[in-house]
């Protein structure tokens, strides 16, 4: 999850979390628009009106989000809903899914839960909008909004994707096509080749100040610890892949440095530990806060919750709570787990 540096550093954090509260910054907007790509983690309900096991537009998500149920695999805000405050932004940058032609000028959110750089990842889920079909999303929209490229330029990119190429694909069972084709450091690499692909696509259309977020400690997730780590610990052999791909993905940021205005940088949402977290007062990380039917991940609905939401990492089987998204946005603007570039630094 979040880079463990020291615990001093999260005590400073934690001034800022008190109530899970973000000032946004004292000198305004400092993007023009802000554009988001990824999976569940960024999703805030491109997937409601999508046939697909990964919708949660009903209680207790949004359980503590002004709105209620909007799709946010949360019970509050998401991590670019905290990083829309820090920049300055007046609101949340809305889904793709129903927003008006025109807010292409000021950003949009096109993640799918269940998204995945593979377009086969997910099958098992139902629908769902791959990073792929997330590119072709942003293109026909700057397009038909006529947004200038001089804007473009200036504005925020933050993604999120791999982790389900993991979790609803390699490590599935019976084993898919990639695990038969691909050993870990192989699929790595075949994810890597992708999503160069997508970012070039998405820098040739103007991205030039881009967050890419690494995959976390998905095999301390509660489902993957039930199933891959006999529900006695990490499955570590999931946590060793993902770190693979992570080591290839911190490449492919220093890579697109290397073009012309580009100021990628890389967010290390792996590299923390449950201390870190406890630090804080976060210490619950084995069990989800709300109530996970048997077999599922979602939270069940309309069915009990912790009482306090700002001691538990996990929300449902997979996905944090509010408070660690809070944590991991503010540290990614202020530049605790982001290199070379703080989101700060991106967008002045």
């Amino acid at each position: 999850m979040v880079e463990g540096e020291s615990k001093a550093l999260w005590f400073i954090v934690a001034t800022v979390l008190a109530a899970a509260v973000v000032t946004p910054a004292a000198h305004g907007q400092q993007a023009p628009c802000y554009f988001v790509f990824g999976d569940s983690v960024f999703d805030n309900g491109n997937n409601n009106a999508l046939n697909t096991l990964a919708k949660v537009n009903y209680l207790p998500y949004g359980i503590d989000f002004p709105q209620g149920p909007t799709g946010r695999f949360s019970n509050g805000r998401n991590i670019p809903d905290v990083i829309a405050e820090l920049v300055g932004f007046n609101d949340y940058i809305p889904p793709f899914a129903g927003a008006s032609q025109a807010q292409a000028n000021v950003g949009l959110n096109y993640a799918s839960g269940a998204g995945g750089i593979r377009d086969d990842t997910s099958e098992n889920m139902g629908e769902r909008i791959s990073l792929r079909q997330q590119v072709e999303n942003h293109q026909s929209a700057i397009i038909k909004a006529l947004v200038r490229r001089s804007r473009l330029e200036q504005c925020l990119y933050t993604i999120s994707i791999g982790s389900n190429d993991y979790l609803n694909n390699y490590f599935l069972s019976p084993p898919t096509v990639a695990r038969r084709l691909y050993n870990p450091d192989q699929f790595a690499r075949s994810l890597i080749r992708r999503y160069r692909i997508y970012l070039l696509q998405l820098y040739a259309l103007g991205a030039k100040n881009v967050a890419l977020f690494s995959i976390g400690k998905i095999g301390c997730t509660p489902r993957v610890v039930a199933t891959l780590g006999g529900g006695i610990g990490c499955a570590e052999e999931v946590n060793q892949a993902a770190s693979i791909f992570n080591t290839y993905l911190k490449a492919l940021v220093t890579e697109f440095n290397n073009k012309s205005g580009a100021k990628f940088t890389y967010v290390d949402t792996f590299s923390g530990n449950a201390e870190d977290f406890a630090a804080l007062g976060i210490t619950v990380g084995d069990r989800s806060c709300c109530t996970v039917d048997p077999g599922e991940e979602l939270c069940a609905a309309n069915k009990p919750v912790c009482p306090d939401r700002n001691t538990y990492i996990f929300w449902d089987n997979v996905h944090t709570t509010e408070i660690i998204n809070v944590v991991v946005a503010n540290a990614a603007y202020n530049g605790t787990i982001a290199t070379p570039y703080t989101i700060s630094q991106l967008v002045n």
